[in-house]
């Protein structure tokens, strides 16, 4: 039988000279083949991922409506599929070059990123909210206790006051003459010169804030010893009011008394009621444990009494510098009465909006 010669055909993609040729191209059936097997390996990282991926964006939609809103367990969460999800993005890039994937994640990364540390980066934003949001609403949502708090104090204080200006028996009972005559005439006076105006500021400051913290804590203990400590602060200060009423000095008394105590006490007061808040929530604990009512108050409280302290540091200048100065008593007096006014103007005009807003006067609303 005829034969017919065959092609030679070599299994090499090498030349004799040693110059690589190019392989043939793959069929149809090898492309295919490769574009499903990379297609099911991209559906299947996907579908492995995408759960990971909708929960990080819906904590950084979270953040970003407002970072308080975030548990400890979900600002953990964030930052660590932050972590995981830039990870990712570089392998989609390296592994996939799959454009809508590459861009959806860098997109998450880079919310992410400005959700973590952006608001970092605007700590002066978080004194600015908690000023303009979170304190005055704190105190708004406080204000029945704060006026009871004001109830406890100023009862005692007008009873002591009528009682001793219009009682012989009660004044010859506070002191003998020649004590009642120093305390009226130098005494109480010269405390406000005891020591240079700085120093004084700062000892007024520090007694202010012992004080009120005082009051505050003291709301633990079911708020009968806040009660019992503004009553007393209120007697006190009306015992003095009457001594001066009886000796027919009053415009000396209020003259001393209301440039820094128009503001001070009004700090001492709010920090009552705080305290008060704070004893309800343990009589009172609604739908909460008593501890769980208890924490969720205190953390209300606790943005009181940080916010109290800027105030009493402006009763303290007040009192160390404006109260002993030679400024006539009416001068004196509108000082502190323009202080007391823009304090309750502040509160009055930021407090319901803020709570309006969604504030809930706790600490933990400070999220930027």
């Amino acid at each position: 039988m005829d034969r017919y010669p065959s092609p030679a055909v070599s299994r090499s993609n090498t030349t004799p000279w040693g110059v690589t040729m190019p392989r043939p191209a793959r069929t149809i059936s090898e492309l295919t083949t490769t574009t499903v097997g990379a297609v099911r390996a991209l559906d299947s990282y996907v579908h492995e991922n995408s759960a990971a991926w909708a929960h990080l964006e819906e904590l950084v939609r979270k953040a970003n409506v407002k970072r308080s809103s975030l548990t400890a367990e979900e600002l953990d969460e964030l930052l660590v599929g932050y972590q995981r999800t830039s990870a990712q993005l570089s392998h989609v890039r390296a592994t996939y070059a799959d454009q809508p994937l590459t861009a959806r994640l860098t997109r998450t990364v880079a919310d992410a990123r400005a959700a973590i540390y952006g608001g970092q980066a605007r700590s002066g934003g978080a004194i600015r909210q908690f000023f303009s949001a979170v304190f005055p609403a704190s105190v708004w949502i406080a204000r029945k206790q704060i006026l009871l708090s004001a109830a406890a104090l100023l009862i005692p204080w007008a009873v002591a006051a009528v009682w001793i200006a219009n009682s012989p028996d009660a004044v010859e009972a506070f002191a003998p003459p020649a004590l009642r005559e120093a305390y009226l005439n130098n005494d109480f006076e010269a405390y406000y010169s005891s020591s240079p105006a700085a120093e004084f500021s700062t000892q007024v400051f520090t007694n202010n804030i012992r004080v009120s913290f005082l009051a505050f804590v003291a709301g633990i203990a079911w708020a009968v010893p806040t009660i019992a400590l503004l009553a007393y602060n209120g007697a006190s200060i009306g015992v003095a009011a009457g001594l001066f009423h009886d000796a027919g000095q009053a415009t000396k008394f209020w003259g001393l008394i209301l440039p820094h105590g128009l503001l001070e006490i009004s700090a001492i007061i709010v920090a009552g009621g705080a305290g008060l808040r704070l004893g309800w929530s343990l009589v009172v604990p609604g739908d909460l444990s008593r501890t769980k009512s208890l924490v969720n108050e205190a953390q209300r409280s606790v943005s009181i009494v940080m916010g109290l302290v800027l105030v009493f540091i402006l009763a303290g200048l007040i009192e160390g510098f404006v109260t002993p100065s030679s400024l006539p008593t009416e001068a004196r007096i509108s000082i502190g009465a323009a202080a007391f006014l823009a304090f309750w103007a502040y509160v009055v005009s930021y407090g319901p909006a803020a709570v309006a807003e969604g504030h809930t006067g706790r600490f933990g609303d400070v999220d930027r």
